[in-house]
Order: structure tokens, then C-alpha cells, then sequence
């Protein structure tokens, strides 16, 4: 049993998809279904269900997937040893960036210059995407680590790491009734128009969350898929939003008003999947990420 098999029958269990898990693993589409093929035929049994539409594992592959993760993280064990008495740390981490983040105090940029003068033999690839996006590819193996705005109700499965905690106001043009208020209560906002990013954004699922805690219930007009548009919308007076206030340019004349209880949260966190050893490449990555955090939490 070869490891690339297994490797292979991994990657398109995690992805679902023989296409995706060639892309994963940068071959051509064939040589993964002759890799699968090789592995069911060495094993005697079908590993995948194949429908034009799907690829779910078997009861066979369900069984297989486990010990095959683990016989992988051991070769990769190996593999760190020796390249450590080569002198230094090879290998590639997959890590999520969200798409807001280029606004917060939590670098990545900085992060990544940093990881590359310490552990050049590093690659670092990098996906940009929503936070419940990269939750469900940590969950499945598609990246190692990820910056995320969960709170922890919406993170199973995943450790957290937290980095940086910013209270997010409610945002409203000058003119708006409530503009000249010091505070506000979610309760004052059932009858506003909102506009925010999609249900998957952390932003968004901390507010969705705050105003479930408060048991009121608000109407989203808009929903675009960027912090920029979300303050276009309120700048126009098409709506009002709630965001992080970090994420306003200090020339802007919106009014951010502070929200009194069940406040949302924009925490930022870099997370890892809780069911799998992250290999020493990652957990490089992640205490220089720790090392640098973010703002006082």
C-alpha cells in the first residue's frame, strides 16, 4: 500500500470530488481515479459510491479514512524529523485569510514576512474567503490553519486561538434620528434597514447572534460581499449597519454609536481543526502567529 494512494483517497474523501482533490493535489483528474482505483483493487473492496452528481465514501472507505490520516501524519513525522536534521523546516501550511482582515490590527501580511525570514523553506498558501468558509475547510482538511470571526457557539470542531476583541457600534449617516444618541439598545433598531455581508461572515453571525440573544428581530434590505459596500450603503442612506468601527477611515463623517447589552463582538481568532495533528510546518506558523496576536483582547 503505497502512501500516495492513501494521500490521494484522502484528498478526494475531504474534498468530495475527484476534480477538486486533482487540484488539491496539482495532477491530472486520471491519476487520481488510477490511484483509487489502485487502492481499491490492492484492498478488494469499493472505497467511493460515484454518482454523476456526488462521490461519498462507502462503509469500507468510512472505516479506511481514520487510519489513513493517521499513517499520513506519521510519514509526515518522519519527514519533519529528517528535515530537521537538515536543518530547518520544509513543507507547505494552508492557511485562510478573511476578507475583511486587511483593516485589522492582525497583520497577515506581517505574519507571513515574519514566517519566511524564520522558516524559509516554508511555503505559505494562502485562500481568501469567509469565516464559515474556512471553518468547514478546517474541518475537512482543505487548510491547516485560518483567521476567523467566530464566536466559539459556532466553531465545533475547531480550537480557537484569540487574537484581537473589538466591540462593533451601530453606524448611521449624520442626519439619522438616533445620530445624536450616546448609546442604543438592539431593541431601538427593529424598525431600521440594514445592510450586511452574507450569513457565512463573522461580522455577520456575531450580529445575527446578538440580536437572537435579544430576541428582536431586524430586517437585512442589503446584503453585499464587502466592508466597503456595507459603508457605501450607509453613506447613501440606504441603510444602517453594525461592523467593526476599525474598519471606518477616520475621515468619514458616519456616526458610531456604542450598542448597550448583547453588544456583538468582532473576534478574531486563528483556528485549527481539534480532530487533527497539525504537522510542524503549521505549528510554526501558529505560535509566530500567536507570538504577534493582535489587540489587547
Amino acid at each position: 500500500m503505497e502512501l500516495r494512494h492513501l494521500a490521494t483517497f484522502t484528498a478526494v474523501a475531504e474534498e468530495g470530488s475527484f476534480t477538486r482533490a486533482a487540484e488539491r493535489l496539482r495532477v491530472v483528474q486520471s491519476a487520481v481515479s488510477a490511484a483509487v482505483r489502485n487502492l481499491e483493487r490492492e484492498l478488494g473492496v469499493p472505497l467511493f459510491e460515484r454518482t454523476t452528481h456526488r462521490v461519498e465514501l462507502t462503509d469500507a472507505g468510512r472505516l479506511l479514512l481514520p487510519e489513513a490520516r493517521r499513517t499520513l501524519a506519521a510519514a509526515e513525522g518522519a519527514r519533519e524529523v529528517v528535515d530537521q536534521l537538515r536543518g530547518g523546516l520544509r513543507g507547505t501550511v494552508r492557511l485562510g485569510m478573511m476578507q475583511s482582515q486587511r483593516a485589522s490590527s492582525v497583520s497577515v501580511a506581517r505574519l507571513l514576512a515574519t514566517f519566511r525570514a524564520e522558516h524559509p523553506g516554508v511555503d505559505v498558501e494562502l485562500r481568501v474567503g469567509a469565516s464559515g468558509e474556512h471553518a468547514a475547510d478546517l474541518r475537512s482538511g482543505r487548510l491547516d490553519l485560518a483567521y476567523l470571526a467566530l464566536p466559539a457557539g459556532s466553531a465545533a470542531g475547531l480550537t480557537l486561538v484569540p487574537l484581537e476583541a473589538e466591540p462593533m457600534p451601530l453606524v448611521c449617516p449624520p442626519e439619522h434620528p438616533l445620530a445624536d444618541r450616546s448609546e442604543v439598545e438592539l431593541v431601538d433598531l427593529a424598525d431600521e434597514a440594514f445592510v450586511d455581508t452574507p450569513l457565512d461572515w463573522g461580522n455577520r453571525i456575531a450580529t445575527d447572534r446578538a440580536f437572537a440573544a435579544a430576541e428582536v428581530r431586524r430586517t437585512v434590505r442589503y446584503e453585499v460581499g464587502d466592508l466597503g459596500s456595507v459603508l457605501d450603503f450607509v453613506q447613501y442612506r440606504l441603510a444602517v449597519a453594525i461592523m467593526p468601527a476599525g474598519r471606518i477611515g477616520a475621515e468619514s463623517d458616519l456616526r458610531r454609536i456604542p450598542i448597550r447589552n448583547h453588544a456583538p463582538i468582532f473576534r478574531t481568532s486563528i483556528a485549527a481543526s481539534a480532530e487533527r495533528r497539525l504537522g510542524a510546518p503549521a505549528r510554526a506558523l501558529l505560535a509566530t502567529a500567536q507570538r504577534q496576536g493582535g489587540a489587547p483582547l
